[in-house]
C-alpha cells in the first residue's frame, strides 16, 4: 500500500466487485420471483397503499427511502422491468466487462444497482426488513469506488472495506455478548442448529454434535467476532513498517472469518448474509501483482486525479456518516441493524443476540369438506421452513426464500401480522401467485372451503428416531392459532 493506491489488491478488488455484483443478481433474481405476490398490486401488504399514504398528510411528514417510485407510478410490470435491468446490469459486472473501461463506468453500474435495489427495499416493508438487505446496499454503494482493472484500488476504498467487515462482525460479537445468557454460558449452539429460522441439509448432523462441540462453536465465534476484526486493519501498517508481516496479517484475520462464515453457510440457511461476509472479507486479502495492477508505489501515478479526489471524497463522507455508528459499537444499548441515514450507509449490524430453544411452527392446513369438524384437513407446503418431518431441508441461500423467514418470526410475535391475515385469504381464492410461493398445494389449484392454522413444537429426530421412523422431525400439536376460517 501507499497513500493512494492498495497495489498488492487487485485480486481483493476482483472478487468484492464480481462478489458484490453476483449478490444483486441473486437479490433482482429473488424480487423478481416474490415481490409481486408479496408486495404488488394485489400482494399481502401492496407497495402502492403505502406509497399512497407516503404522499398523503396523514404520513405526516415521515419519509420513505429513496426510491424510484416516489416519483414514478408503482406497477407490478415497472418493478419487473427494475429487476430484470438489475439482473443484466449485475451479470456484465461479474463478466467483468465493465470494469475494463475507465473507472467511471464500473461505478455508474454498482451505483444504478445500489439505487435500483433500494428503490425495492424502500417499498419492501417487512419482507424487506433483514439486515443483509441494507449490507448489500452499502457493500454496492463502496464497490462502486473500486475503479478498473487498468490501475490498483483505491487504499481508501480497501480501508472502507475493512471498516465494513469490522462493524459486521464486531456488531454481531457485541450483541450477542451483551444479548441473552445463552451467549455467555457457552450453551447458544447446542440450540441454535434446530431453531434456526431456516435449517439447512447438515443443520441436524450440526445439532446432533456433542455439548462440548458447541460449546467450541461458541468460543471459536467470539474469537472470530471480538477479537479478529481489529486485525483487519493490520495492512495499513505497511505506510511505516517494511515488510511483508503486516498484510499476512491482515491476510489471516480475512481468512479466519472467511472460515467461519464458511461453517455457516454449511449449516444453515441465512440468504446472502454468510456469502457477504465472505466476498468482504476478501477485502483484507493481498496478492501482488495479481491482475496486471502495478506493483509499485508509482501505482499512485496510474490513478486520475479526478479519481483521487472522488474516492478521497468518499473516505472523507465516510468519517463523517461513521460517528453513530462506532457509537453504537459501544453504546449499552447497541442497536442491531439499524441504518442512521436515509442513504443506509455505515450502518450497525449484528444478527442473533438471543438464541430461541424451542421451535415453534405455525402449519396451516386447508380442507375440501364443507363441516370443518369432521373434515380431512391437508397441510400446506412451504419450500424452505420445517413441514413434513420426513422431508430434509434443502439449501436455499444466498437465495432468499422472504415468505418462510417471516413464516418463521410469526410465533415471536405477540399477534397475528396483517400480511398472515391477508395469506389466509388468497389461500382461500386459490391464488396462483401466492401458491407459486409454496412448495404443495394439497388442492391442485382447487379453492379449499376452510383454511386454519396450527402451532406444532418441532425438534430434530435422534440417530434412533431417524434409524427406526425415517423422520428427520418430531413433532408435537400445540395451538390453534386461527380456527376455521371462510370466505366471506
Amino acid at each position: 500500500m501507499d497513500g493512494f493506491a492498495a497495489v498488492d489488491f487487485g485480486f481483493a478488488r476482483e472478487v468484492l466487485q464480481r462478489g458484490i455484483a453476483a449478490l444483486f443478481f441473486v437479490a433482482f433474481v429473488s424480487s423478481l420471483n416474490q415481490f409481486r405476490p408479496l408486495l404488488g398490486e394485489r400482494g399481502l401488504l401492496p407497495a402502492p397503499a403505502l406509497l399512497e399514504w407516503a404522499s398523503s398528510s396523514k404520513s405526516r411528514g415521515r419519509m420513505l427511502r429513496p426510491t424510484l417510485f416516489r416519483r414514478i407510478r408503482y406497477t407490478d410490470r415497472r418493478l419487473a422491468t427494475l429487476c430484470w435491468a438489475g439482473i443484466v446490469v449485475s451479470a456484465l459486472l461479474v463478466a467483468g466487462i465493465p470494469q475494463f473501461a475507465p473507472p467511471w463506468v464500473p461505478m455508474v453500474c454498482f451505483l444504478a444497482l445500489w439505487f435500483g435495489y433500494m428503490s425495492i427495499t424502500s417499498i419492501g416493508q417487512t419482507f424487506y426488513g433483514f439486515g443483509w438487505e441494507m449490507l448489500l446496499l452499502e457493500a454496492g454503494f463502496l464497490a462502486a469506488f473500486l475503479g478498473s482493472r487498468d490501475q490498483p484500488p483505491p487504499t481508501v476504498v480497501i480501508v472502507l472495506m475493512w471498516w465494513l467487515v469490522f462493524r459486521l462482525e464486531f456488531g454481531a460479537g457485541m450483541i450477542k455478548i451483551r444479548g441473552g445468557r445463552e451467549w455467555r454460558d457457552l450453551t447458544a449452539l447446542t440450540y441454535h442448529h434446530e431453531t434456526q429460522p431456516m435449517p439447512g441439509p447438515l443443520s441436524r448432523q450440526a445439532h446432533l454434535l456433542p455439548r462440548w462441540f458447541h460449546k467450541g462453536e461458541v468460543l471459536g465465534n467470539h474469537f472470530a467476532q471480538l477479537v479478529v476484526p481489529f486485525f483487519l486493519f493490520a495492512p495499513l501498517l505497511s505506510l511505516w513498517v517494511p515488510g511483508p508481516v503486516p498484510q499476512i496479517v491482515g491476510a489471516v484475520a480475512g481468512a479466519i472469518v472467511i472460515v467461519t462464515q464458511l461453517w455457516l453457510v454449511a449449516t444453515g440457511n441465512f440468504a446472502w448474509l454468510n456469502w457477504a461476509t465472505i466476498v468482504l472479507a476478501f477485502s483484507a486479502v493481498g496478492v501482488p501483482g495479481a491482475f496486471g495492477a502495478p506493483t509499485t508505489a508509482a501505482g499512485a501515478a496510474a490513478l486520475p486525479l479526478y479519481w483521487i479526489v472522488i474516492t478521497s471524497a468518499i473516505g472523507i463522507l465516510y468519517l463523517i456518516v461513521s460517528w453513530p455508528a462506532l457509537r453504537n459499537l459501544f453504546a449499552r444499548r447497541q442497536l442491531m441493524n439499524a441504518s442512521f441515514n436515509r442513504w443506509q450507509l455505515a450502518n450497525a449490524y449484528g444478527a442473533f443476540g438471543t438464541v430461541t430453544k424451542d421451535r415453534m411452527e405455525i402449519v396451516i392446513e386447508g380442507t375440501l369438506d364443507e363441516d370443518p369438524d369432521a373434515a380431512i384437513w391437508r397441510e400446506y407446503e412451504f419450500k424452505g421452513k420445517p413441514g413434513d418431518v420426513r422431508r430434509v431441508p434443502r439449501q436455499f441461500a444466498p437465495y432468499h426464500l422472504r415468505l418462510d423467514w417471516l413464516m418463521w418470526f410469526l410465533p415471536l410475535g405477540r399477534s397475528l401480522d396483517d400480511w398472515f391475515t391477508m395469506l389466509l385469504a388468497r389461500l382461500l381464492q386459490a391464488d396462483d401467485p401466492t401458491l407459486a410461493l409454496l412448495r404443495v398445494d394439497p388442492f391442485a389449484g382447487q379453492q379449499p372451503r376452510w383454511v386454519r392454522a396450527l402451532s406444532y413444537r418441532y425438534r430434530f429426530a435422534t440417530r434412533e428416531e431417524r434409524r427406526r421412523d425415517g423422520v428427520v422431525w418430531v413433532r408435537d400439536r400445540r395451538h390453534v392459532i386461527v380456527g376455521p376460517a371462510e370466505l366471506p
